[in-house]
């Protein structure tokens, strides 16, 4: 591996914004052919450094070097001229276009004056065969699953042709099906010649996929390891600068009354398809249960039932009780309701508002943050203080707008905000979801002692990890339904990933 040159080298970059220096001095090599993964918390600054070398920053600071050229990339055409791509962790594609349509788009094949979809049709086919892609030229964005799309963001860099090529965080979204296969693509990207850096905090895929590992945090390098000579341990420790224990410490549960009841609760999309299919379960004070599933079916509908964003057709949904179906949301959250939910930005925050106000997003109207229809400021920067500093939200201060916090961070200003509240019922759906090893151990602790304090948690998560580590139940969904009931000493993931494939059906009750 040594031997092999540099394709691209990062000399003492520097990158401040007001209040923080997100990349401080930071060197790094890519060798020619080798995966090289980018470690580090939330906020350490790994998307920043990319950034950079894909031309949308420029470093206050350092130069970077190109096949042994000194160059300046001060936009990202300078970078695909250079032979970088970039597929970012929020995908940047047209919805109603055409695969082929968005892998061209700005480069379109021109025959005379009209564009020449079918020789581009033919080349994003033989690129897509020769990276084992598997992907339709002719299918709309819209119509194929997020593990696809990510594929048409791959396929849009290798189309411009970069041989190098950066992941940021690719496995956030995916299933771990769809995981397996990203990981064998880019095996074959490097065996074709390519070079890979890898943005992740995802330990488990870092062993398994990356040749070295690069480790930063708050900003500064750590360390530059081979990953033959490391282990998730040690890589966890120089990512936090402390111990991080992976296994979820918990007692066994003191179960209560039934809390959440759902009763053959069904729902259909605006276009007449059934996504709640006559489910039913129930979470008890003092329980976590946790929803298994792959993405899209029907967890996304099942919150909004619960929480008031979406109408039933039938069945009843009762908390401790009372009929919370088709209740507003407000109504549901006076009853005691917390939500922390799967999409931060769409449903979480008010990006532009700043931390402060987004701690009373719920609150505001209440006493003691307002009085006669005023809102009481000075109460309510208090407030957001002591959470701050509670739930470790780093900010340089909280009249920053949610939108500066690196994506860690505002999860914790939600789940802050959420347990401060103290629920019955606290719903938590893909709480740790991009979040780097210590701050996922933060959250799941912050579960369990919730659970321990007798309030009944339901864990929406496609992580299937964190399922077994954190329910106390499982309970399976497949198309709309409940497939199985099991604890987590009573199974393992192959029969959970049967379950989850529709392929097998448990124990409807594993509660009772």
């Amino acid at each position: 591996m040594s031997a092999a040159a540099p394709v691209v080298e990062l000399k003492q970059i520097t990158k401040r914004f007001p209040g923080i220096v997100a990349n401080d001095s930071i060197s790094l090599t890519l060798k020619k052919g080798e995966i090289h993964a980018l470690l580090g918390e939330n906020g350490a600054g790994k998307s920043t450094l990319m950034n950079i070398v894909f031309g949308l920053y420029q470093p206050d600071e350092g130069s970077i070097e190109v096949d042994g050229k000194p160059v300046i990339i001060d936009n990202p055409n300078k970078a695909i001229e250079l032979g970088i791509g970039m597929v970012h962790q929020h995908f940047k594609l047209v919805e109603p276009f055409t695969v082929t349509e968005n892998i061209v788009l700005g480069m379109e094949p021109k025959k005379g004056l009209k564009i020449d979809y079918k020789s581009a049709a033919e080349k994003v086919r033989k690129l897509s065969e020769q990276y084992g892609l598997q992907v339709n030229p002719n299918a709309k964005i819209h119509d194929i699953s997020v593990g696809m799309q990510q594929r048409v963001e791959i396929m849009k860099t290798l189309y411009r042709g970069a041989d190098i090529l950066i992941f940021d965080e690719p496995t956030a979204v995916l299933t771990p099906q769809e995981i397996t296969e990203l990981m064998a693509i880019m095996k074959r990207l490097v065996a074709e010649g390519k070079s890979i850096i890898l943005i992740t905090h995802k330990l488990k895929e870092i062993m398994h996929i990356s040749d070295r590992v690069t480790i930063i945090r708050r900003g500064k390098v750590i360390d530059t390891v081979n990953t033959s000579e490391t282990n998730p341990n040690e890589l966890a420790e120089k990512m936090v600068g402390r111990g991080v224990t992976f296994k979820v410490d918990k007692q066994a549960p003191h179960v209560g009354a039934p809390v959440l009841k759902l009763n053959n609760v069904s729902s259909k999309s605006k276009d007449g398809v059934a996504v709640l299919n006559g489910l039913s379960f129930e979470v008890k004070a003092g329980e976590i249960l946790g929803i298994a599933g792959v993405d899209g079916n029907g967890q996304s509908e099942l919150i909004q039932a619960i929480t008031g964003l979406r109408k039933i057709d039938s069945g009843s949904i009762t908390m401790s009780g009372q009929e919370i179906a088709n209740l507003s949301p407000r109504k549901i959250t006076e009853m005691n309701v917390s939500h922390i939910p799967e999409d931060r930005h769409k449903h979480g925050l008010v990006l532009d508002f700043t931390v402060s106000e987004n701690m009373v997003l719920e609150t505001y109207y209440k006493r003691p943050y307002n009085q006669n229809g005023f809102l009481k400021k000075d109460i309510i920067n208090e407030h957001a203080r002591r959470l701050v500093e509670q739930f470790d939200v780093r900010t340089p201060s909280i009249e920053n707008n949610a939108r500066s916090l690196s994506g860690g961070n505002q999860q914790k200003a939600i789940i802050a905000r959420e347990i401060d509240k103290n629920p019955t019922l606290l719903i938590a759906a893909q709480p740790t979801r991009g979040l780097d090893v210590g701050a996922i151990e933060f959250v799941q602790k912050q579960l369990i002692e919730q659970r321990n304090l007798g309030k009944a948690v339901l864990l929406i998560s496609f992580e299937l990890d964190e399922i077994m580590n954190v329910s106390d139940r499982i309970a399976v969904i497949y198309e709309g339904q409940i497939v199985g009931e099991v604890f987590p000493q009573d199974t393992n993931d192959q029969e959970l990933g049967l379950m989850m494939a529709g392929s097998l059906k448990r124990g409807g009750n594993a509660g009772a």
